[in-house]
């Protein structure tokens, strides 16, 4: 059981055309392209009974951590196959095990869809909730030189001036 979910990791990651590495048989990383969060690394451990999924989101934020976790959790209530995980440093993560006998390819594509969609849509989200005084700080440090403030443009909204 244990090389056929590799192989089916292996074959749909070759077919969706995805960089990917394999670390040790059954471990593999791979990134997925985003437009919020530019690339995401997944995770896919093939264990004796199941596959870890994994990927980092985002690093602890810097602030207002209670409204972040608690957007975090909310989303985990509507989530498939993975869910946000926050680990001893505070950094957030999604994260998921899947029994091997679900492994197909067409699950293998859903969870690297999953995982793609909850990292890359909820991105900024985190950054607005998490790093709002950074962001701000960064936004007036390149208007004061005039430099571009392409790069954080997402976040025009709430940083321009009121």
């Amino acid at each position: 059981m244990r090389v056929s979910a590799a192989d089916v990791i292996r074959q749909v990651l070759t077919e969706n055309e995805l960089e990917f590495t394999e670390g040790e048989p059954g471990a593999f990383a791979a990134d997925l392209p985003g437009e919020r969060k530019l690339k995401t690394t997944v995770t896919l451990t093939v264990g004796l009974q199941a596959v870890h999924v994994h990927a980092f989101v985002a690093r602890h934020p810097d602030e207002n951590h209670a409204a972040v976790y608690q957007w975090l959790l909310e989303r985990n209530l509507k989530m498939y196959g993975v869910a946000f995980a926050v680990d001893h440093l505070g950094d957030i993560h999604l994260d998921g095990r899947v029994p091997l006998h679900a492994i197909t390819p067409s699950e293998v594509d859903r969870l690297l869809g999953a995982v793609l969609e909850y990292a890359d849509t909820s991105f900024n989200t985190i950054l607005e909730l998490g790093f709002a005084t950074s962001i701000r700080r960064e936004y007036e440090w390149r208007v004061s030189r005039g430099e571009s403030t392409r790069n954080l443009d997402a976040f025009k909204g709430w940083l321009e001036p009121r």
